[in-house]
């Protein structure tokens, strides 16, 4: 698709419409209901809500299981079909959500509607998914059984996020985000633990509340003060013999506003798959048709022309009333992603080693993804989010987006799985092929410490609730769905030197 052009940096007038609205938003000003629909996936049942379940709560979006996770391993020969049928399943959620959006008022009067005009079709589509799943891997395999139970989806509230309770979360995360140059992260598993710091947004809005420019969130229980955030990190201990290099790659933020809907890790060949907007940095072959061998001859925004490697993520927006050149496009304003994008003040992708010992080359064309785009309705398993302001990098966030103070700038941190099953460069749900090094700090049984991409995005907003990434619809634009996506195209010369660098001990570029 063709490239979009991205708006500079917000300018003093968008910035005090941006404050204006934060201030709007915070006093309650808007009082409508986040509906959005789910590419998601979670533990929901395939029955509508009843009424007593929706009282006292507005439904706000729609909770599938997430398909993928069903699945036995997938057989090479059918992941191309299954990958295709997956990607289509993500679009069911999202049409469904339409239907849902445009009924919201009348199935909040009647939710025996949500049955015949939202959820019925959409389990007939997913049925009809999953069946041709099936058969694509009985081809080159054994059928699976049982998938007809993943087609069942319901509808929920903003505040019932599985996995946490009320889904209002504790607001901080015990994980340092890429502190230490990203050494002992706890891997993202023990975020958001310390103590229900966060709770209050400092808003006084109810979390139902609609406060995104498309309607679809975020809302102001999303944000909170960083300086109510108390300080802690969970770092494994260095031992002797630890790999404390650190190798840095300097691949530019984006100037170029190289952007898609694409996501050629999850959804090759399929356009649109992530429904959201990726910001990309390094190759720019990179689309949802990009091959190994595309990316290998593509250009490169990195300095080291030895890197090809891709970067990219979800693009942040200010949410503060202007339309970006995406707004009738798919990922954008289609896929309710709408506000003006917003190119970092500062991209930092640093590559660091393992407390405990020495680590290995990453395999060429190795993919990774950290984090979960549907994290809101699968809830926190493989969420991976941190969200902190300059000069508060000690207190990190995984379920909530900073309230900055002026003069303090938004950070977005990714650690990336750091150990390698030494066989594979991709699995069938893209996530068992590699792994979080342990609590201790080493790697689990079968796998091999590798190089750890660390990644920290700063950006320039306003003071206050007035930005979000983008998501899948259904995803509210929750602050947990957060997640970044890599795959290793460094050359074997600049891959040995990057190993050499952090075995030695060395800080290396």
């Amino acid at each position: 698709m063709r490239r979009i052009s991205r708006k500079k940096r917000s300018t003093p007038a968008n910035r005090a419409i941006a404050a204006s609205v934060a201030l709007i938003l915070g006093g309650g000003g808007l009082v409508a209901v986040n509906v959005y629909a789910s590419a998601g996936e979670g533990p929901s049942g395939s029955s509508p809500p009843t009424r007593a379940q929706s009282a006292g709560s507005r439904l706000s979006t729609i909770d599938c299981p997430e398909a993928v996770n069903g699945l036995p391993e997938v057989p090479d020969g059918a992941r191309g079909e299954v990958d295709r049928e997956l990607a289509a399943m993500d679009t069911q959620i999202t049409d469904a959500y339409r239907q849902f959006a445009d009924r919201k008022e009348q199935i909040a009067r009647d939710p025996g509607l949500a049955e015949n005009a939202v959820l019925g079709p959409l389990r007939n589509k997913r049925t009809a998914s999953l069946d041709r799943i099936g058969i694509a891997i009985g081809r080159v395999g054994e059928r699976p059984a049982g998938l007809e139970s993943l087609a069942g989806c319901s509808l929920r509230a903003d505040d019932s996020r599985p996995g946490n309770g009320d889904g209002n979360g504790d607001g901080t995360n015990g994980g340092d985000g890429g502190q230490d140059d990203g050494q002992g992260q706890d891997q993202g598993q023990n975020q958001g633990q310390n103590e229900g710091q966060g709770q209050d947004p400092g808003q006084g809005q109810d979390p139902g509340q609609d406060q995104g420019q498309g309607g679809n969130g975020p809302v102001a229980a999303d944000f909170v003060d960083i300086r109510s955030v108390q300080p802690g990190v969970d770092r494994p201990r260095q031992r002797r013999g630890a790999s404390r290099g650190t190798f840095t790659t300097d691949c530019g933020r984006n100037e170029n506003g190289k952007f898609n809907p694409d996501n050629v890790i999850v959804a090759p060949g399929v356009s649109n798959g992530a429904h959201h907007m990726h910001d990309y940095i390094g190759n720019q072959a990179n689309d949802a048709f990009a091959s190994d061998d595309d990316l290998a001859d593509g250009a490169t925004t990195c300095r080291n022309q030895g890197d090809r490697s891709t970067y990219y993520w979800p693009v942040l927006r200010l949410q503060n009333g202007q339309d970006e050149d995406d707004v009738n496009a798919d990922g954008g304003g289609r896929d309710q992603n709408v506000g003006e994008i917003q190119t970092p003040s500062q991209v930092t992708l640093k590559f660091v080693g393992s407390p405990v010992g020495r680590v290995t080359a990453m395999p060429r064309f190795l993919r990774i993804i950290t984090g979960d785009a549907k994290a809101f309705t699968n809830g926190d398993a493989n969420a991976n989010a941190s969200w902190s302001c300059t000069g508060f990098e000690d207190r990190q966030l995984k379920d909530k987006y900073p309230i900055c103070p002026e003069g303090s700038q938004v950070v977005r941190t990714f650690a990336f799985q750091n150990c390698w099953d030494g066989q594979n460069t991709d699995s069938a749900n893209h996530r068992t092929h590699v792994a979080f090094a342990q609590r201790n700090g080493r790697c689990p049984n079968g796998f091999r410490a590798v190089p750890q991409l660390v990644q920290r995005i700063v950006y320039d907003v306003p003071p206050g609730p007035g930005f979000a990434v983008d998501s899948f619809p259904e995803q509210l634009h929750k602050p947990i769905t957060d997640h970044g996506d890599f795959i290793n195209v460094f050359d074997d010369r600049l891959m040995k030197k990057m190993v050499r660098c952090i075995n030695d001990g060395r800080r290396c570029r």
